[in-house]
């Protein structure tokens, strides 16, 4: 056996046993990451949405790698009318030469962005098909997918 086949039965094998180690994470972390693009793991002003707790919670691990969720500060009144006239804060100056800020459509890369995490999951599950369907190895396959389950839950928990 040449020195490059062996390096690439090697590459195989290392890529299928860190593949399924991984897939949980890559799994959670698609499925995570393509909701919030949409925001729907935090409220936002002005609406009576409220995540579910494990929403919020799956957020908070995705981004923080932390189960603990943020005290929310409470929105500021708005300011009372001022009744002296001499205590009101001076106006900004305008600038005429000042570019105006580009008008950003933030839909389309929002749409891109969950196609990706769609696709990164779907790719991920025919990893695993895969993985199952072409090796005889399946009890290493399987010892290798629950460790890839257990050991991150477990890292979050102490």
């Amino acid at each position: 056996m040449s020195a490059s086949h062996t390096f690439l039965k090697l590459a195989r094998q290392l890529h299928l046993y860190i593949g399924v180690f991984i897939a949980p994470a890559v799994l959670f972390f698609a499925f995570t990451g393509g909701l919030q693009v949409f925001g729907l793991h935090e409220t936002s002003r002005g609406s009576d949405y409220k995540p579910p707790v494990w929403l919020a919670i799956a957020a908070q691990l995705h981004k923080k790698q932390t189960d603990v969720l943020p005290a929310r500060k409470p929105h500021p009144v708005e300011a009372a009318p001022v009744s002296n006239p001499n205590h009101a804060p001076a106006p900004l100056p305008i600038m005429p030469d000042a570019p105006a800020a580009p008008i950003t459509h933030p839909l389309p890369l929002k749409i891109f962005s969950a196609f990706v995490s769609f696709g990164l999951f779907v790719s991920t599950l025919l990893g695993l098909y895969m993985a199952y369907r072409y090796t005889r190895k399946h009890v290493l396959i399987s010892v290798l997918l629950a460790a890839g389950t257990v050991v991150p839950i477990v890292l979050a928990i102490i």
